[in-house]
């Protein structure tokens, strides 16, 4: 079941510029670039992992829409998705495992101290193993929470405007 979200609450949203691909019959397909968090602070021009950033093909991602409007291949649709769903996801995805890997590293420690073993190396491992498995686990929920969230369409920003260059 799709969440949907009315336009006056599109306050707390994580806004993106996408392209149509294709619309039929109230959907809309739109393609989004997936931009890399790199290369777009201040010290990109002296940065070394910005350079490397910059070798990788840009990545898109294309997914279906409900539309109210008809639209055109090419228009422009400003989309958002609720900040706190991308938060939770986040959360799920890197905290779990931490949290995981702290557990099972005392776990470890209490159970190698228990058996007279060596008490780092079964912390290190256990730690690791739970790191794993609660990745594996937050990852799971984190596609559940982003399934039952449909982006909606905000803004319906029409066809692109090129810049006709008067060079002779």
């Amino acid at each position: 079941m799709n969440k949907h979200i009315s336009e006056s609450s599109t306050s707390s949203m994580m806004e993106e510029i996408a392209r149509v691909v294709d619309y039929q019959q109230g959907w809309v397909t739109v393609e989004v670039e997936l931009k890399s968090a790199c290369n777009h602070c201040a010290s990109s021009e002296n940065c070394g992992t910005s350079t490397i950033a910059k070798a990788f093909s840009v990545h898109t991602q294309r997914f279906s829409l409900p539309s109210e409007k008809p639209c055109r291949s090419g228009d422009l649709l400003k989309i958002g998705l609720p900040e706190s769903v991308i938060i939770k996801a986040a959360a799920l995805v890197y905290l779990l495992p931490l949290l995981g890997m702290f557990l099972s590293a005392i776990i470890g420690h209490m159970l190698a101290a228990g058996l007279g073993l060596s008490t780092n190396g079964f912390a290190m491992a256990f730690g690791a193993s739970g790191a794993l498995v609660a990745w594996f686990v937050g990852k799971h929920f984190a596609t559940q929470l982003e399934a039952l969230v449909t982006p909606v369409i905000i803004t319906y920003l029409g066809q692109e405007v090129g810049i006709i260059s008067a060079t002779r």
